[in-house]
């Protein structure tokens, strides 16, 4: 049995293999065309098989080593990075940082699972350098017992899309299995990088800029580049624009709109959500229990109080989920603040009623007091103008606002204390009938 071979036994068939290797191009003649398992696709995955096999070698040589203490033995004094490059030379190009990372990673109980599947070939070293990257800054930011099925997710994307996947599924693991509010505070904490810097100019009259954005911002940009900047051709001539030219000729034309639009009311919503439960959650009669969020007609996970805050002034389409997360009911989209009721929150509020904002109608937008989904009438008196940051802190901050009527006229008054909305939705409970 392979696993009862000795270390020498193995070491021989190393050699082995690497003899086998040599010169391996000039037999290439032989291999049969066609494509099958006896070809040269067949002959490439058996060489990446063995690949694979190699660097999870590697990283077992490096963490047995350490556990030895040979990586600081000798009497020229390295790092344990260095000892790798020093010894496994083809990592002098890259990669034995990564290679240390992981074989101290494997020291770890917890990655016994990343250990496994790298051993056993599904996943590849850089892969699982990611995997453990990634679940190492997840882990303190989860929910009790919800570490085996976060790690479980991290592989399986890994081992699907490669360390990219590990990235991607990042903000649907925080939904599921993250604390409380979790996801949320850390889209909140994106917004404190949105920047646009001022234009550079390159001295051959192209001028760059440098956009970041956090995610809501993201997934509404792309949602409004998408059709504009899909090809158009001409004539029956094709687009010989490149991607990045077009996204940049449909960026312009969305600020060109902007600016022909001036202070028009918008007689589209400003974003499509589609709002996602299964059906567990809508039969026990749960609001507002689904997580994942699609905004903007990009897919993106959206945190649940961006998700109020867009749903604002959006068009809402329900979705309602079965067991197996097939789709049983997709509802109608239900449109919010019509242009007639802008028009009269802009005359009504005169711009942000934020305290001490001061910016004008046609910037802000139509925010619900009592949120949509806590049953709240898209009606006036339900209704107050919020600026985008404002309506920002608004919803994650948990504000109470209220309309009031008295001799000088109509205002929207807030409470501006942390937590406000859910002393009120709590005051209105507790006046519900049972």
């Amino acid at each position: 049995m392979e696993g009862s071979l000795s270390l020498e036994q193995r070491r021989e068939r190393i050699a082995a293999a690497r003899e086998a290797l040599r010169g391996f191009d000039a037999a290439l003649w032989q291999a049969p065309s066609g494509g099958g398992p006896a070809g040269l696709a067949g002959l490439l995955s058996d060489v990446d098989e063995l690949g694979l096999a190699c660097d999870a070698a590697r990283v077992a040589v490096v963490g047995e080593a350490m556990g030895r203490g040979e990586t600081s033995a000798g009497s020229a004094a390295m790092t344990v990075t260095q000892w790798v490059r020093h010894h496994a030379p083809s990592t002098r190009a890259g990669g034995a940082q990564q290679v240390v990372a992981l074989a101290q990673a494997f020291g770890k109980a917890a990655n016994a699972p990343v250990k496994e599947a790298v051993d056993a070939g599904r996943l590849p070293v850089r892969s699982a350098a990611v995997v453990v990257a990634e679940a190492e800054r997840l882990r303190p930011l989860l929910a009790d017992g919800a570490e085996p099925h976060v790690l479980e997710g991290l592989m399986s994307m890994a081992e699907q899309h490669g360390p990219r996947g590990c990235r991607m599924v990042r903000p649907a693991l925080l939904a599921r299995y993250g604390l409380d509010g979790q996801l949320q505070a850390e889209q909140d904490a994106g917004k404190r990088f949105v920047a646009l810097s001022q234009p550079h100019d390159t001295g051959i009259g192209v001028f760059e800029y440098r956009l970041s954005l956090d995610v809501e911002g993201k997934a509404v940009l792309e949602a409004a580049l998408g059709p504009l900047s899909a090809p158009k051709p001409v004539d029956g001539e094709r687009d010989l624009r490149s991607s990045d030219q077009r996204r940049g000729d449909a960026l312009v034309e969305l600020v060109r709109r902007a600016v022909a639009a001036g202070e028009s009311v918008p007689t589209s919503p400003k974003a499509q959500v589609v709002v996602t439960m299964d059906y567990q959650d809508l039969a026990s009669g749960l609001r507002g229990a689904g997580t994942a969020i699609g905004g903007s007609d990009t897919g993106t996970l959206l945190a649940p109080e961006t998700v109020r805050k867009l749903a604002c002034n959006a068009a809402i389409i329900p979705v309602v989920l079965g067991t197996a997360g097939e789709i049983l009911d997709q509802g109608r989209a239900h449109r919010f603040f019509t242009p007639a009721q802008t028009r009269r929150l802009w005359l009504r509020d005169g711009g942000c009623t934020y305290p001490g904002c001061s910016m004008p109608p046609h910037w802000a937008d139509g925010h619900h007091l009592l949120h949509w989904v806590d049953h709240g009438p898209t009606d006036l008196d339900n209704a107050a103008l919020l600026c985008d940051r404002h309506h920002t802190t608004v919803h994650s901050r948990r504000l109470a606002g209220r309309v009031l009527h008295d001799a000088n006229g109509t205002r929207v008054e807030w409470d501006l204390t942390r937590g406000s909305y859910d002393d009120l939705l709590a005051r209105r409970a507790a006046q519900e009938p049972a």
